[in-house]
């Protein structure tokens, strides 16, 4: 008996794409690769200049004191603003958004949506005018109040200022601008929760809010964190609002938030000093920027990494 042979399998054939499939996939790769060469040239340009810094003598750094002296207030004072605004901020966009979501008729939920959105639309320097024009005067009598009921606390130890620019002014104007950016994030989150999940909670008996704690909440934690860190980002960064709002005392680091003398953020103290600045002292400024590219960018990994984690669980 002749042994059978097995059927020729057909060739396989690549699929032909077309040019618009080309086109497409090549600028989508060239700008991938574009981001991460000007991310590169620019920590390579930050690291390059700092470097004189870094290596010079103490006393040619602008307080005499070395560089570490020098950035490390200015990192104290760019966190300690930053961290007030996401305390303050987070608490209110999560209810912002719940509202929106959950208890608001659509007739208002809509247009409060909108409304609260458009924020992230007003220049930074309007804040700034806003803080010190109006916020800050109108804050004087709370700090006063504070001053003297709760002067025991390191944070409210005075004496307070009598202007009203101090650390937790600034990181109340810098609340209400990263406010949109998390309360934007954690609508859609809580938008997105399974209708099954919300529907079984009700059906056994749960309240609207038993239904928000059980079965809403717990769906969008990780969401709702990433919206903080990158509000937490923002925050970061700022730099006219803070510099108009905020009362400077360059070199001091203390947590008393209603005094007149307050630590400098760096973006506010890199806008101030650069213009005038020679020498030895850009290269000092632009290694406290180098710090606050390590730190927003450490920021912003962690959003990532949160993010993704929330793509999971919901996967």
């Amino acid at each position: 008996m002749t042994a059978t042979s097995a059927p020729a399998q057909p060739p396989t054939r690549r699929p032909v794409r077309s040019l618009g499939d080309r086109l497409f996939a090549g600028s989508a790769t060239g700008a991938g690769i574009l981001i991460l060469l000007l991310l590169a040239g620019v920590a390579a340009f930050l690291v390059v200049q700092s470097v004189p810094a870094v290596t010079a003598p103490a006393d040619s750094i602008p307080g005499g004191e070395g560089i570490v002296a020098y950035v490390w207030p200015l990192v104290f004072g760019t966190l300690l603003a930053a961290v007030i605004a996401l305390l303050v901020a987070t608490p209110l966009a999560i209810g912002i958004a719940l509202f929106t979501t959950y208890y608001a008729p659509r007739r208002v939920a809509q247009p409060l949506g909108y409304l609260v959105d458009l924020l992230a639309a007003i220049p930074s320097v309007v804040y700034g005018f806003w803080g010190i024009a109006w916020l800050a005067p109108h804050l004087v009598p709370s700090y006063r109040w504070l001053d003297e009921h709760a002067g025991w606390l390191p944070f409210f130890a005075g004496p307070a200022s009598a202007t009203g620019r101090t650390m937790l002014t600034a990181g109340l104007v810098l609340a209400i601008m990263i406010l949109p950016i998390i309360s934007a994030i954690s609508r859609e989150v809580f938008s997105q929760v399974p209708s099954l999940h919300r529907e079984a909670a009700l059906a056994l008996g749960a309240t609207r809010w038993e239904m928000i704690r059980m079965a809403v909440l717990p769906y969008g934690r990780s969401g709702v964190i990433g919206g903080a860190m990158l509000g937490l980002g923002r925050a970061l960064g700022e730099t006219l609002a803070v510099a108009l709002v905020l009362s400077v005392t360059s070199g001091l680091v203390t947590v008393n938030l209603i005094s007149s003398s307050n630590p400098a953020t760096i973006a506010a103290n890199i806008a101030l000093n650069f213009p005038e600045a020679t020498g030895i002292g850009v290269n000092a400024l632009i290694a406290s920027g180098l710090a606050l590219f390590v730190i927003t960018f450490a920021v912003n990994l962690l959003a990532r990494a949160v993010v993704n984690r929330r793509a999971e669980f919901s996967e």
